[in-house]
């Protein structure tokens, strides 16, 4: 057995909050050699607790329970959800535990003040990608996370993606690119589709167009290693059809737009840090 998973069949973790998130990182986990008996999950339902039990063979468990049995907490509940969340485990999370969050906005001071003294918080911010092993996953830590801590986070995050480790401060603006970021390719999809069908395309045909032109131009971004605008102008001839559809773009401020978009979500992920939710 490896030293990765020695240290896994020692640990236990609970999955708290199994929704589509929580579910990713479960099935993740196993799939990256997590032993499913060494997994806790809790969820509002039993059919849903039956659910995941019957599918994963992991044991559901209470809130308090999982507080108590499990070595690290993913916390992958609504912002909302939080506070009451974080009252049920604060009498049985000892300060040995680490508790990991997938909450957008919620701090690791926010949860550090509602828990035992030295419990170590790390904040992980995910995006629905995770769902099919493609996500991104930003982790920061709190005042009490070593680099012990960050490293388990990214064994289990990195299950279903990518991981990248930032300061906490930048946690808000990396919530406005990638936590959010898979909606504004859906709705630029959507958008494009919509003008495939004026243009006189079907819509089934229009859809596999573009899904798989966003596909190709994602892998060229990600393995070529060149910026965007060279990318941008290898399509882009002299007179051209792309030229004219830039030109559109920038007379109709789509730049702009983008970033006044990201940083109204950047603030958001603020307010919902300071409990206006």
């Amino acid at each position: 057995m490896t030293g990765t998973n020695q240290a896994r069949s020692n640990r236990t973790v609970a999955v708290l909050g199994t929704g589509k998130i929580g579910e990713a990182l479960l099935s993740g986990m196993i799939r990256a050699g997590w032993r499913p008996e060494s997994l806790l999950v809790t969820t509002r339902r039993p059919e849903r607790a039956a659910e995941l039990r019957d599918r994963y063979g992991v044991e559901p468990v209470t809130n308090e329970e999982a507080a108590k049995r499990a070595d690290t907490l993913i916390l992958a509940v609504k912002p909302q959800d939080m506070g009451k969340l974080l009252d049920e485990l604060a009498p049985h999370a000892t300060a040995d535990r680490l508790v990991i969050s997938a909450a957008a906005g919620i701090t690791t001071a926010y949860i550090e003040d509602r828990l035992a003294d030295g419990v170590a918080v790390v904040r992980v911010m995910p995006n629905t990608p995770v769902v099919v092993d493609q996500g991104m996953s930003v982790i920061s830590g709190g005042s009490h996370a070593l680099p012990d801590h960050l490293t388990h986070a990214e064994e289990i995050f990195g299950g279903v993606g990518k991981t990248l480790r930032v300061p906490e401060s930048q946690q808000d603006a990396a919530t406005a690119l990638s936590g959010s970021g898979p909606a504004y390719f859906y709705f630029l999809v959507e958008a494009m589709t919509d003008a495939g069908i004026l243009l006189g395309m079907p819509r089934a045909q229009a859809h596999d167009l573009i899904v798989q032109s966003a596909i190709g131009a994602a892998v060229m971004l990600r393995d070529s290693g060149e910026h965007p605008v060279k990318l941008r102008e290898a399509v882009t001839s002299p007179a051209g059809t792309t030229i004219n559809a830039i030109r559109e773009l920038e007379d109709h401020g789509v730049r702009a737009a983008l970033i006044a978009a990201l940083e109204a979500a950047r603030d958001r992920s603020r307010e919902l840090a300071t409990g206006n939710g």
